[in-house]
């Protein structure tokens, strides 16, 4: 049978094969020159690879995993608050310590201690205990030297314990001027705010971060976090329980988290070594594509070694998200390895006595267009992902979208020359693992089947020289496509839609935003009990406000001074603002000019009395940043109250920062958690435009290369289906919209296209008289491969649902939605759904006449006249 001659026509509004029909001759040619030279295609990659792999030397020296810098927006604006505040309110850890007026989050040690058996921690036993507590780790070595001191001693690591040993004679929050909210949780009151008990108490200890005493610092927290497990097993603690953090636990729980998920590799690569072998394995000892099936996994590793080592050559950050990549290139990869397979032999079905290079110039003509579909929706949907403010995201798309380019790249070369040796092989009639020759015909003993589909060829003992169409593909026409094309199902069927669509909307409107902190350590960390006993008890009072004045103001001036009680009064009218809490220089100021008569109207007597407030308020002089004769800046601050979720987070933010902009001296709104609060800000901005921009790119891809416009409008229908589904179930799953989750809803819209476009081109292609027929054709064609190909995809990632840390699980919780929701749009909402419209959208004349299954993309050879048939 001579090959099909391919169309000529130009291209129409129904025929736009500009793209495909010049890519498809480019790849005949290939097919032949891989056939006709097979062993550079095979060595140069892995020479290649070799060469790339040793970019990862530098692997250690390019680790990037400051949770602050990938985690958070590049360009927040609450990182250049911090600078503002760092160089105008520079902090003093040797004399003047005070936590509140730190521009970081400071170098500390925490402990929560709580009551057992509910009782209080200002019991006698309790307290008693607590006192232990604070001698034992004050005496660890180094502390004296390294804490954070106000006047010659050590900070206190709570305010409460200067103060009384009980609960006698103090008041909550408030108790003679010091603060308490922040130190004792759980607390109840009686009359007049009179503290009775409380179920929970903090210790800090905070140490210098300037001078040489920095890194001496961060030694002694991590030795603090190797010792303190010891120092609580001597202290024999019974009336308090204790959990403990550092400034130090959640970048170094974060940066464990890679090594838990290195074990996960190897089962992977079991996994989807084993499933190919299977996918691949035929009753046939000359015909058995074992070593195919290996070699595309090893092509898929190939590809992950040449791009993580080139990425690492060209200096890209290696994150730790970038460890999920080689789960999904694996994947991947082996779909590709399918398409490749499932082309191979339908061409060898068809053109027995074909010689090999026209048999791999079919092959890649049909295969690589579909292929080079599906690399170039998930490359651009990568590549387009970098165009975000979070570089953990960049880094991951850098790495994994170069890693798909070499999938490719290897899939037409590495693998290609696979085939031809195989397909040699094969010719010779030698046996697939000793290469053996096989005897056959006259030369065949009888012998049991078992021995015959070992030995001979096949369990009759012919030797099998043509491939039969899988049993899977004769379900999916005798079955399945009949199945889902009955009048019932399809009401079913879109009754079904309509729940999920539905349920998808709901969850979208109940997303939650931002990365929870907790989630970058491991499940069994440390960390996680902390997180918990400080929600559990110290949820009610969240950060304390710096309220800065960024420019010099004429403070003497009544007006002015009225201007900025009035921008006060503005931010403590928010609701999770506490207006008793407040702290202001300049109404205590005030207050005090008032009370000693003295006159500040004047700005020579107005700086030159600060000395006066210094003398009784010693923190003020922090506040204020004056030269010799104007004040450059000063700050205030103010206390938030029931920040206790994502959202509140979020509003709080957004409140605070709308109210300062609408006063009429110019302020900003500080506090270190803002660094981690700006995502808030972006997060939804940036999955919008690079979901939008992605579905574009999609969009105009489909249209180069699949040549039928109406395609497009079930790309565009898939595209936003699956995404709802997978926004709006990620929620009902308790994952987050952050920057994790923002990588994969990316993602999905190339997995979208995947399985969307070649189903509905197949069905508007087909040349059959009914739409429930072409809807049948569609699944008989298409059906298997895309569960193939489904199957793989969540194999290489199933693994991760067992990682320890939510990095990973979240990974494979929506990649798992992706694959599902996709596989399930296109097995049976797109088929059904195409039977409803009939022959809209198909031409009178388009018939496929050559057609071949593969995973999640068809390849197919298109006739669109009738006379171009073979």
């Amino acid at each position: 049978m001579e090959p099909p001659r391919r169309p000529a026509g130009g291209c129409s509004c129904r025929n736009t094969n500009c793209v495909e029909r010049p890519l498809t001759r480019l790849f005949e040619g290939l097919g032949r020159l891989v056939a006709a030279c097979p062993w550079p295609f095979l060595l140069v990659p892995l020479l290649l690879s070799a060469g790339l792999g040793s970019g990862f030397l530098r692997l250690r020296h390019l680790q990037a995993n400051d949770i602050e810098e990938q985690f958070t927006p590049t360009q927040g604006p609450a990182k250049a608050e911090r600078d503002f505040v760092r160089r105008h309110f520079p902090a003093d850890d040797s004399a003047h310590f005070s936590a509140p007026r730190l521009p970081t989050e400071g170098a500390y040690a925490a402990l929560i201690a709580a009551a057992t058996a509910g009782g209080s921690v200002l019991g006698d036993a309790a307290l008693g205990e607590v006192r232990r507590l604070d001698a034992a780790v004050r005496a660890l070595d180094g502390y004296e030297e390294l804490c954070a001191r106000r006047g010659a001693a050590c900070a206190a690591a709570n305010p409460l314990l200067p103060l009384l040993g009980g609960g006698g004679g103090l008041t909550f929050p408030l108790s003679n001027g010091t603060f308490l909210g922040a130190a004792l949780g759980g607390a109840q009151t009686g009359g007049g705010g009179r503290l009775l008990a409380a179920r929970a108490l903090k210790l800090v200890y905070y140490l210098r971060e300037d001078g040489p005493a920095a890194a001496s610092g961060l030694r002694w927290l991590q030795n603090f976090t190797r010792l303190v497990p010891g120092v609580l097993r001597a202290l024999n603690l019974s009336a308090i329980e204790v959990t403990y953090f550092t400034s130090l636990s959640r970048q170094e729980e974060f940066e464990g988290n890679t090594k838990t998920v290195i074990p996960l590799f190897s089962i992977t690569y079991f996994l989807t070594i084993t499933f190919s072998i299977v996918s691949c394995l035929r009753l046939s000892c000359v015909r058995n594509n074992i070593w195919l099936a290996s070699c595309g996994v090893v092509s898929a590793g190939l590809a992950v070694l040449s791009s993580f080592g080139l990425m690492l050559y060209c200096g890209v950050p290696f994150v730790v998200t970038v460890a999920n990549a080689p789960f999904l290139i694996l994947g991947v990869g082996v779909d590709d390895m399918f398409i490749m397979i499932a082309c191979w032999e339908k061409s060898a079905r068809e053109k027995k006595k074909s010689d090999t290079k026209a048999q791999m110039a079919e092959t890649y003509a049909e295969a690589a267009v579909s292929v080079t579909i599906t690399t170039l929706t998930d490359v651009l949907a990568f590549f387009i992902g970098t165009w975000t403010a979070f570089p953990s995201v960049r880094s991951f798309c850098l790495y994994t979208g170069t890693a798909f380019v070499f999938c490719y790249i290897y899939t037409m070369t590495f693998f290609g020359a696979i085939l031809v040796l195989n397909h040699k092989r094969e010719e010779k009639n030698r046996h697939w693992l000793t290469c053996m020759p096989v005897k056959t015909g006259k030369d065949k003993i009888e012998k049991s089947c078992l021995y015959n589909a070992c030995c001979i060829g096949s369990c009759s003992g012919e030797s099998s020289e043509s491939e039969s169409e899988h049993l899977m593909s004769k379900f999916f026409e005798s079955h399945y496509g009949p199945f889902f094309t009955n009048k019932w199902v399809k009401i079913l069927v879109v009754l079904l839609y309509g729940a999920y669509l539905a349920g998808s909307i709901y969850g979208c409107t109940q997303i939650r935003e931002g990365i929870d902190l907790r989630n970058l350590a491991s499940d069994d960390s440390y960390v996680i009990p902390y997180y918990d006993d400080d929600d559990k008890y110290f949820s009610e009072y969240g950060p304390r406000i710096m309220v800065v004045i960024t420019e010099s103001v004429e403070y003497w001036n009544t007006s002015v001074r009225m201007a900025v009680e009035n921008c006060m009064q503005s931010l403590e009218g928010i609701s999770y603002v506490d207006r008793n809490l407040s702290e202001s220089w300049l109404t205590v100021y005030t207050k005090l000019a008032e009370g000693a008569s003295m006159d500040i109207n004047n700005k020579d007597r107005f700086m030159n009395n600060l000395l006066i407030l210094f003398h009784y308020y010693p923190d003020f002089e922090w506040d204020i940043n004056k030269t010799q004769d104007k004040i450059e800046a000063s700050r205030f601050f103010i206390q938030t109250v029931n920040v206790t979720s994502a959202v509140d987070e979020k509003n709080l933010l957004n409140q605070l920062r709308d109210t300062a902009k609408q006063c009429s001296i110019q302020l900003i709104v500080y506090h270190p958690a803002f660094i981690y609060y700006d995502q808030y800000l972006v997060i939804v901005q940036n999955t919008i435009q690079n979901v939008l921009t992605a579905a574009g790119a999609m969009l105009i891809v489909s249209l180069l290369l699949i040549p039928n416009p109406f395609c497009c409008l079930w790309v565009t229908f898939a595209i936003a289906s699956v995404i709802v589904g997978v926004a709006g179930f990620m929620t009902f799953w308790h994952v987050n919209l952050d920057s994790i989750s923002m990588i994969n809803l990316v993602i999905c819209i190339g997995f979208s296209v995947d399985f969307s476009a070649h189903i509905s081109y197949a069905f508007v292609s087909s040349e059959k008289p009914s739409a429930n027929e072409s809807a049948v054709e569609a699944l008989h064609l298409l059906g298997y491969p895309v569960l193939q190909g489904a199957i793989s995809t969540i194999l290489g990632v199933v693994v991760l649902a067992a990682a320890k840390a939510y990095i990973f699980r979240t990974f494979f919780k929506i990649m798992f939605l992706v694959i599902l929701f996709g596989a399930v749009h296109g097995l049976v909402f797109i088929p059904v759904f195409l039977t409803f419209f009939g022959n809209f959208g198909r031409s009178p004349h388009s018939t496929v006449c050559n057609t071949v299954s593969e995973d999640v993309l068809k390849p197919q050879t298109r006739f669109r006249k009738d006379e171009d048939c073979p």
